[in-house]
């Protein structure tokens, strides 16, 4: 048995190849040519309407965009309102410390300090107002990232001002610079609050008389003992965060975790350290071979700042040690030394 002959295909059923433009023109008169051949009124309709599909086809090929490149990501932190279907940053790991300091601007014009032992507490009674602590209580230095809870504090306060709160992302991620001492959420947030103008808001706001900002720079804010307990007070009495996220403010700095939860809370029993807010800060600068670890703490009681500096060599877990050892000695409620 024969089998029935293959169809002829029809020239105007044919796909046009991606070509370049004149060679496209010139695929589209042949088939216009070919088609104009037949003398069958049916061929030449359907050419017709090849001709005419396979045109508007070539000119929507030419016109859409190039597929996206599978490889390219975008990453978002810290967005505005317009982003709220972002989705909060997954929980991870507390970060290593800092490996360097960041870059000085040109206006911190201070020699770097020498890599000898520095280290200055201060201890305010809240009742009282009272402030004691070591010779000179004017002495500076830098806070590392103990700064970044007063980045957020800001913030909040000044979107309740503008009756704008936070939704959950940010929230999310305000938590993760506080708990987790997150840098590149940190320096976002710093930027879009001005930069160093964030950090002389703190310092007419909560009434600090020792410190100054850096331009550009968090990392590099000068605090005493002093004004990192009147720092610690003022986050813990609603001037920095707005009365109505002082409360939050202080649930987060009661869950710092990892690398950042050591100093002066270690002092006290586990029943009294889990009311006790923290921020901490340590960073290597490498510009003077040292450690810089600050710790600030602050209860319904007492506020506390310790600052420390101190040879690398000697390590993070040194700095956290000076910051519990001074606690232990000066905290009221703290156990009894020895």
């Amino acid at each position: 048995m024969t089998p029935p002959p293959s169809p002829r295909p029809d020239p105007g059923r044919r796909w046009l190849p991606r070509v370049g433009s004149a060679e496209r023109s010139e695929a589209l008169d042949r088939l216009a040519t070919a088609a104009a051949q037949r003398t069958t009124p049916r061929r030449a309709f359907t050419a017709l309407v090849a001709v005419t599909a396979l045109t508007a086809i070539a000119l929507l090929l030419a016109a859409a965009p190039p597929s996206p490149d599978p490889q390219q990501k975008v990453t978002r932190a810290l967005p505005g309102p317009e982003d709220s279907t972002v989705a909060p940053p997954p929980e991870r790991p507390a970060p290593v410390p800092m490996a360097a300091a960041p870059a000085r601007s040109p206006e911190d014009s201070g020699a770097p300090e020498q890599s000898t032992e520095f280290v200055s507490w201060a201890l305010l009674d809240r009742r009282s107002g009272q402030i004691t602590g070591s010779e000179p209580l004017t002495a500076t230095s830098t806070t590392a990232s103990m700064i970044k809870v007063w980045l957020v504090a800001d913030h909040l306060r000044l979107a309740e001002e503008a009756g704008e709160p936070p939704d959950q992302v940010r929230l999310d991620q305000f938590s993760l610079i506080i708990r987790d001492s997150d840098n590149g959420y940190a320096q976002r947030l710093f930027q879009e609050l001005g930069a160093h103008e964030s950090i002389e808001r703190m310092i007419r706001i909560c009434g600090l008389t020792d410190s100054s900002a850096v331009r550009n720079l968090w990392s590099n804010t000068r605090l005493s003992a002093r004004d990192t307990a009147r720092m610690a007070e003022c986050l813990a009495d609603g001037r920095a965060a707005g009365s109505a996220w002082t409360s939050w403010l202080m649930d987060e700095m009661r869950a710092v975790r990892g690398i950042g939860d050591f100093g002066i809370r270690d002092a006290l029993p586990p029943a009294q350290r889990a009311q006790v807010g923290i921020k901490n800060g340590w960073v290597i600068r490498d510009d003077e071979n040292a450690w810089h670890v600050s710790c600030l703490a602050v209860t319904d009681e007492w506020a506390m700042g310790v600052l420390t500096r101190y040879p690398a060599e000697l390590g993070h877990e040194h700095g956290a040690e000076l910051c519990r050892a001074l606690a232990e000695q000066h905290l009221p409620g703290s156990p009894p030394i020895g």
